[in-house]
């Protein structure tokens, strides 16, 4: 399958990499399928999640320690059978990430950093399903400021 990303450009992409959101995200329900894509570092920091329904729609995600978070989030049944969850996986297949943004985007590189904590992505891995769980009435303020955490 290809996709003309606006971010990215013209890419094939191998249909085992789509991961799948069956409910969307908040606001973007029809938006169901993504690709992650990633710097090409050897770790990491910074993934785009491409939306494979809409080109111009993508995000950028940080895993939740790069802002000093560990999230411990007890799933319903329904949202563990939409995740295709189940007590046999191996627990590291079950991956958090928060979506980030600049407040500003045209500032500079090294800018603040933000990210949306009540409603961080979850993935399965192993079964590439994902969903948007929205944390009602969870309040912090973290900022990441060239490498600095600030609460």
């Amino acid at each position: 399958m290809n996709i003309d990303s606006t971010l990215f450009g013209t890419h094939e992409i191998d249909t085992g990499d789509v991961l799948t959101f069956p409910l969307g995200m908040a606001g973007l329900e029809g938006c169901t399928r993504y690709k992650l894509f990633h710097e090409d570092k050897p770790t990491p920091v910074v993934h785009w999640l491409q939306s494979l329904d809409e080109p111009d729609l993508s995000f950028s995600v940080v895993d939740p320690a790069r802002f000093g978070l560990n999230y411990e989030i007890a799933l319903s049944d329904e949202e563990a059978d939409l995740l295709r969850a189940n007590e046999q996986e191996d627990e590291g297949d079950i991956v958090v990430l928060l979506i980030a943004y600049k407040p500003d985007p045209e500032a500079r590189a090294g800018a603040s950093i933000r990210a949306i904590i009540n409603g961080p992505i979850i993935l399965n891995t192993r079964t590439r399903f994902g969903m948007q769980k929205i944390l009602p009435g969870f309040e912090a303020g973290v900022t990441l400021r060239s490498g600095e955490l600030v609460a």
